[in-house]
């Protein structure tokens, strides 16, 4: 009798097992809509970098010789877009060596890629360029080809001398930034602001003397 007892209980608490087991299978389906939820599917893959650094300092070479040496925040490579790029969302810093490892230029700028197959530099807000002369060339958007080895842009451009500023739009340039050509000069601002007073000044007294004599 003790038995049969025993093995009655056993048997609803066994149904009763199932029963919750039923109830909470029929609550989940209830509140997913039927549905498993499924995590959303990367579909393109050249979307991913396939390689990030953070707070890098590189050499890169050409022909076996260091040529430049690159600081960046970030360093992103995407080798699955079309074209293929480097990128440097978060500012970059690089300087260009000659033969004997003296710096010829030094480039920052807020934003930089770099388009690998074609050697190609789109430099991107506040870039600054320095050449051997201590000329400062000053633009949003510039472009350095290493293929052809020139520099230019299509931007407003500020180029500060020792003695004087020149701005314009349009510029190009060899990579040295030693024979640069504004295509559109919008001023020229000398440095020395005494001597272009007084060079006014006698343009003025000239013009004068000429009216006096006619």
């Amino acid at each position: 009798m003790y038995l049969t007892s025993l093995i009655c209980k056993k048997k609803n608490m066994k149904s009763i097992t199932i029963s919750v087991g039923i109830v909470m299978l029929l609550l989940f389906y209830s509140c997913g809509g039927g549905k498993t939820p499924i995590a959303d599917a990367i579909i393109e893959r050249d979307s991913l970098a396939v390689m990030e650094t953070l707070g890098m300092t590189t050499l890169v070479s050409d022909s076996g010789v260091i040529r430049y040496k690159i600081d960046a925040d970030e360093w992103l490579i995407f080798d699955k877009k079309e074209p293929s790029y480097w990128s440097f969302e978060k500012g970059v810093y690089v300087e260009q060596f000659d033969s004997v490892f003296q710096v010829q230029a030094s480039i920052k700028a807020d934003t930089a890629y770099y388009y690998d197959k074609d050697k190609l530099w789109k430099l991107v807000s506040n870039v600054s360029i320095q050449n051997l002369k201590g000329e400062i060339f000053e633009t949003d958007l510039m472009y350095w080809d290493q293929k052809t080895e020139k520099v230019y842009s299509d931007a407003f451009v500020k180029i500060i001398m020792p003695d004087k500023t020149i701005t314009g739009y349009g510029f190009d340039s060899n990579q040295q930034m030693t024979q640069s050509e504004i295509r559109n000069i919008q001023g020229i601002f000398y440095v020395d602001e005494e001597e272009v007073s007084v060079e006014n000044t006698i343009q003025e007294d000239n013009e004068e003397a000429n009216v006096d004599d006619l």
